[in-house]
């Protein structure tokens, strides 16, 4: 196999020393993309932007079957794939994992923003975002709606066949796979260096560090939970990420095979590059917006809080890479754990507390998440770059 250029790297000949198949295999996946969805978006490129958005409508709702029997045969078969569950699905396993969520809200919005989502952009799929300007042309809005997906597959019933957790995993797999369409035409994209845009392996890379990598940083925020409640969050992601497309042969089993992914992806990537640090650091200047902060004093304290939460969750190799400013990390995130811990002895030892407690947890989630007024849209990004792009 002819790698990717950027992978000729010393990192990958390091993750080989390691594990060689898991290696090889992390490297292959950078050149497949998603066979299934990449053939049903060809079939509507041709299509006007309201009709493209009505059949993928009725395959998503169900409700009308008359108005899918008229599109695109790969767009219904599309859907036929995505509505056949995995063998090893078992939606009961997922009921502890849903608990530790709603239970650690405040520590899954912290570790995601400041840990998980900062360290995806740390590879290559940066190159992909960086180029369509998604982030930094609505950075709010794709905070939101990363926000709003998580919050709806830990939704008991999220992600059964017609829940909104099932049905926005689904859009992302068809907005990924327009993507890459809409990049693969574009002269701004490298494939001979970078292999295919939102790779199998980076949308795998993705979802190891949605699930693994943030309960590892969650308790580094203090959340505490069981192995059944570790192993229900794995089972969540793990069953999203089968809706979104990863194949099997790169989608994880469980956390130890996760975290072994995911270090072994990080050592096959290359450094940091400047679009990483553009991505990252648009993400830690957007959550002061997510989270309501509008003053321009309070946004750049909070943001300058949020860095160093950052930093002492990735490290200062990590966060010198993607440019970070200088922050004090010395105690911070035992500072965290301390308020999180007390936080959760009181709402014990007060019950009116706790209900309290994880009723402004949860309206704080719906908060920071996206919601349009007329329910899931289906519209689609229609061209490349995000600002000359329709809304979607």
């Amino acid at each position: 196999m002819k790698l990717p250029s950027a992978y000729e790297n010393p990192g990958y000949e390091r993750a080989r020393e390691l594990n060689a198949a898991m290696a090889e295999s992390y490297v292959a996946h950078t050149v497949v993309g998603d066979p299934v969805a990449d053939a049903a978006v060809a079939a509507l490129a041709g299509l006007g932007a309201r009709e493209v958005a009505q059949f993928i409508r009725a395959g998503m709702d169900g409700a009308d079957p008359a108005v899918l029997r008229d599109a695109p045969r790969p767009l219904v078969e599309f859907f036929e794939h995505s509505a056949a569950a995995p063998g090893w699905l078992d939606p009961q396993a997922f009921e502890p994992g849903i608990r530790l969520f709603h239970r650690n809200t405040t520590m899954v919005l912290g570790g995601m923003v400041g840990g998980t989502l900062v360290e995806g952009f740390s590879t290559n799929i940066s190159k992909s975002f960086f180029i369509t300007g998604r982030v930094r042309d609505q950075g709010v809005r794709r905070l939101r709606q990363n926000n709003r997906h998580m919050l709806e597959i830990f939704i008991p019933g999220g992600l059964e066949r017609y829940g909104d957790g099932w049905k926005l995993s689904v859009r992302i797999r068809l907005v990924h796979a327009q993507v890459r369409r809409l990049l693969a035409g574009s002269e701004d994209w490298d494939g001979a260096a970078w292999g295919v845009p939102l790779s199998a392996a980076h949308v795998g890379f993705a979802i190891t560090a949605f699930s693994a990598r943030l309960l590892q940083h969650m308790g580094a925020l203090g959340a505490e939970y069981t192995d059944d409640e570790a192993a229900g969050f794995m089972q969540v992601w793990r069953y999203s990420g089968y809706l979104m497309g990863i194949p099997e042969s790169i989608l994880f089993n469980d956390m130890a095979c996760a975290l072994d992914l995911y270090e072994i992806g990080r050592l096959c990537e290359p450094e940091p590059g400047v679009e990483s640090a553009v991505m990252a650091n648009a993400l830690v200047n957007s959550a002061p917006l997510v989270a309501g902060t509008t003053d321009p004093a309070e946004r750049r304290d909070l943001a300058k809080y949020v860095y160093s939460i950052s930093r002492a969750l990735i490290g200062n190799t990590l966060a010198d890479q993607l440019n970070y400013p200088r922050t004090r990390i010395l105690g911070v995130l035992r500072a965290f754990r301390i308020q999180t811990r007390l936080q959760g002895t009181l709402a014990r030892l007060i019950p009116k507390r706790s209900r309290r407690t994880n009723y402004a947890n949860f309206t704080s989630m719906l908060d920071a998440s996206m919601y349009d007024e007329e329910g899931i849209q289906y519209r689609m990004p229609d061209h490349v770059y995000s600002e000359e792009s329709s809304s979607w």
